[in-house]
């Protein structure tokens, strides 16, 4: 004879069955007598949350756990696991209550007391409660993946068009009409290189001064992050957007079509001149993407470096995404003073910020990071390279799993910044940048006279300009990357 399973004396309240078991999986069955029953349906949320927790003791493993948030692959999983535990815990409470009843008597009267808690409406109502509280925080976590997944979404570039019309003649490069006809070969379609994980990582960040309602576009700062996976090292090189002379791929027309096979205007009008000119710049994507790639292009030739990817912000989007941060401390290194600060619809402001530690708003940061009236472009760099330390420095990933500030920054994030950097490398590139060792920063701002000749000379039709002294910057570029012998043999 097959031994029983153990039955509910009738004793046990079916709603605080259901309710404990809406606490956890499996608890309402050991309260209703079904204890192997509770822990097998227990079993699998504990092992799970055992794992979670290891993870998040440690920081390498916390990092990690938390670098998956940015995966659209594993937020979609979630998403789809969400449904299937809320499933699963409905399936556990009405279970639990079920137990709790027992088994109904085989003769029913009005006067057993099975039967009497069986038309107890209050319980059903309970268990009704419990089953509509149940979804709530599902629906919460729901609401997270979506907001993070479409926050990841807009990030992408591929449908993106310049906001004004271009110009149908090159007032930004000075040379030649701009060509918007198809070109006689097909454009280069090639798929772009993909990092391996191990070798150099290359970015580009751009910021953009685009103001509302002016139809310049122009790539302001131009900022190379070189990142290395082994070495943990980093480097940071600023193109003053002055500089001029800076090669081309042999292979683009562009090439042939300038003197020399560089770029004669200044490198900060080069998106806007291959934006509008396919015959030129025969790069893939729309006028906005060709315009990055044609950045990419020229300043990883004039590196020699291979800059696949790119992260173009403006700078309202800028200033948004810090307050939302909080706002950045900055350590300022010297004085800084502008008396004709550009705001947009207003005046110009004075500026003046002290030295020291400071905290700033996005307004104060963006501000101390673009004067340059009463220092030098040069000076600028170094103070951009600066406030992108600081931030990346005071963000901790962890705040970003308070769904509010997930979904302000997402919303910053939203026609602010742009890059072409595919989705799925996000929580590769999230993991890389936790371990970067930032103290071992290699900072270049490729300034007059070493790395360019400087021109201001009315006379001679120049306008202040600076001519790439093009040997020199790819040598130091080179030594930037060097690690020196003895570090090398001691890794």
């Amino acid at each position: 004879m097959q031994p029983q399973p153990p039955q509910s004396s009738g004793t046990h309240s079916p709603f605080v069955a259901a309710f404990l078991s809406f606490l956890f999986p499996g608890l309402g069955q050991a309260y209703a007598g079904h204890r192997l029953r509770g822990v097998a349906l227990a079993a699998p949320l504990v092992l799970v949350i055992a794992l979670v927790g290891g993870m998040l003791v440690s920081k390498p493993g916390r990092d990690w756990l938390i670098a998956q948030f940015v995966s659209t692959d594993v937020l979609t999983v979630l998403l789809g696991l969400n449904g299937l535990l809320l499933l699963y815990r409905i399936v556990v409470i009405v279970d639990a209550y079920r137990l709790a009843r027992g088994p109904a008597p085989l003769q029913p009267s009005l006067r057993s007391p099975r039967r009497r808690a069986d038309l107890r409406p209050l319980g059903v109502l309970g268990l009704l409660a419990v089953l509509v509280v149940t979804p709530l925080v599902h629906i919460g976590v729901a609401r997270y993946n979506l907001v993070a997944l479409q926050g990841l979404s807009d990030l992408t570039s591929g449908d993106t068009e310049p906001s004004f019309s271009l110009s149908p003649t090159d007032t930004a490069g000075g040379t030649g009409p701009l060509d918007t006809s198809t070109p006689g070969s097909t454009a280069t379609d090639a798929p772009i290189p993909q990092w391996t994980g191990t070798g150099r990582l290359n970015i580009l960040l751009v910021g953009v001064d685009q103001r509302p309602g002016d139809s310049t576009f122009n790539t302001d700062t131009m900022i190379v992050a070189s990142i290395d996976p082994v070495t943990k090292q980093i480097g940071m090189f600023s193109l003053p957007r002055d500089m001029e002379g800076v090669p081309l791929p042999s292979s683009w027309p562009a090439h042939a079509y300038y003197s020399n096979g560089v770029y004669p205007g200044k490198i900060n009008s080069l998106w806007a001149r291959a934006a509008g000119s396919q015959a030129l710049f025969p790069l893939p994507g729309n006028p906005y993407t060709r315009g990055m790639e044609a950045l990419m292009g020229a300043l990883g030739t004039l590196y020699q470096l291979n800059i696949p990817y790119y992260v173009a912000v403006n700078f309202q989007g800028f200033e948004n995404i810090v307050d939302t941060l909080g706002g950045v401390t900055i350590d300022v290194q010297m004085p800084v003073t502008d008396d004709k600060l550009p705001v947009p619809g207003s005046n110009d402001q004075n500026l003046y910020v002290m030295p020291g530690i400071q905290h700033m708003t996005g307004q104060q940061a963006l501000a101390y990071a673009r004067s340059r009236h009463a220092s030098s472009d040069f000076d600028r760099a170094q103070r951009q390279q600066r406030v992108i330390l600081s931030v990346r420095q005071q963000t901790d990933l962890s705040t970003l799993l308070d769904i509010n500030k997930l979904a302000a920054l997402a919303a910053d994030l939203k026609g602010a910044v742009h890059t072409n950097i595919p989705s799925g490398l996000y929580s590769q590139l999230v993991g890389l940048a936790e371990q970067v060792d930032l103290n071992n920063l290699r900072s270049l701002v490729f300034t007059p006279p070493r790395y360019a000749v400087e021109c201001n000379n009315p006379a001679l039709s120049c306008y202040y300009s600076l001519t790439a002294k093009v040997a020199p910057i790819r040598q130091a570029v080179k030594d930037a990357f060097t690690i020196p012998a003895a570090l090398a043999a001691s890794r």
